[in-house]
């Protein structure tokens, strides 16, 4: 279900409305911030899924891109995210803040103006329901992640994702559900829009965070896994470790926790979903719907009359 409104620098405009002019900076260069958020029932009324660290990173990748007056505070941001939830009357639902540039067309940050839209929909698992519970059939990517001296891959730039939606656009024409991106050396970076994991005898690797975006499900996974006293190891990871693997999935916060049954026409393992990745999508489905130990450390709570 689409949104009545978003919010739009302090505004609450109707959808149709909400319009950004086609000589933007951010459209033109790709110049622009995003963050994905999810808002989960809970026995509490709707709870959004570690919000604050999610606009710690929106204002860490504006800074990052090089704006230097951003006129947000995260509080700020924090209200208006609540106040786009309830207008909408949502309960579960996925959010998207996204900073644009506005001003001249020109390739001096300086000379624009930040602005902030929000918005928020219904929107189930990015890969679908199904996929959670028989697992998805990936390729290796011909393509290479952006390397860090090229853009700066630590910020969710918008522009930093024409790399992912070609990858993924070439996927899904091959006839699979996702792509794992090798970073500059050919080490295994992450997907699309997703990080990474493999498991072997009983211990979880994932790569290390200098080639990748540092996903919040990803940290969220890996303090998940450490209290049920699963070891997690960041390192290099090859992609033909990635064939021998006992486990793959994969973690976003729209795909959430997805496990991988094949890789290159290869099977992981034996082609099902694997103990680790279940027992973690177990704990986090009930820590985001408020009945996990993590649930009160990681939610932002938020009451009111929900849409029919």
């Amino acid at each position: 279900m689409i949104s009545d409104y978003i919010w739009m620098d302090g505004e609450l405009v109707s959808h149709t409305e909400a319009k950004i002019h086609v000589l933007s900076p951010t459209l033109h260069y790709g110049a622009g911030i995003f963050e994905g958020i999810r808002s989960y029932e809970t026995p509490h009324g709707p709870a959004i899924f570690r919000l604050q660290d999610h606009l710690e990173r929106f204002l860490d990748s504006i800074l990052i891109l090089g704006v230097l007056d951003f006129p947000y505070t995260i509080d700020e941001m924090r209200s208006a995210i609540h106040e786009i939830i309830r207008v909408n009357k949502f309960g579960q639902c996925y959010i998207r803040p996204l900073m644009y540039l506005d001003g001249p067309l020109n390739l001096n940050i300086d000379n624009s103006i930040p602005r902030v839209a929000i918005a928020a929909w219904e929107w189930g698992p990015y890969l679908g329901e199904e996929a959670q519970k028989t697992g998805i059939h990936m390729k290796v990517s011909s393509l290479t992640r952006l390397h860090p001296n090229i853009s700066m891959t630590k910020s969710k730039i918008t522009g930093n994702y024409v790399n992912s939606m070609i990858v993924n656009t070439h996927a899904l024409r091959s006839g699979y559900d996702e792509a794992v991106i090798l970073d500059p050396s050919g080490f295994v970076a992450e997907c699309t829009g997703e990080n990474i994991f493999m498991v072997r005898e009983g211990v979880i690797y994932t790569p290390p965070r200098a080639s990748i975006l540092e996903g919040i499900t990803r940290d969220s996974v890996i303090s998940l896994a450490n209290d049920m006293g699963i070891p997690v190891v960041e390192e290099v990871i090859s992609r033909d470790q990635l064939y021998i693997a006992d486990e793959v999935f994969i973690t976003g916060t729209a795909a959430e926790i997805v496990p991988v049954r094949m890789i290159d026409y290869r099977p992981v393992a034996d082609g099902f979903p694997g103990p680790v990745m279940k027992a973690l999508l177990a704990s986090y489905l009930e820590t985001v719907h408020g009945k996990g130990k993590r649930s009160e450390e990681w939610l932002d709570y938020l009451s009111f009359e929900r849409k029919n």
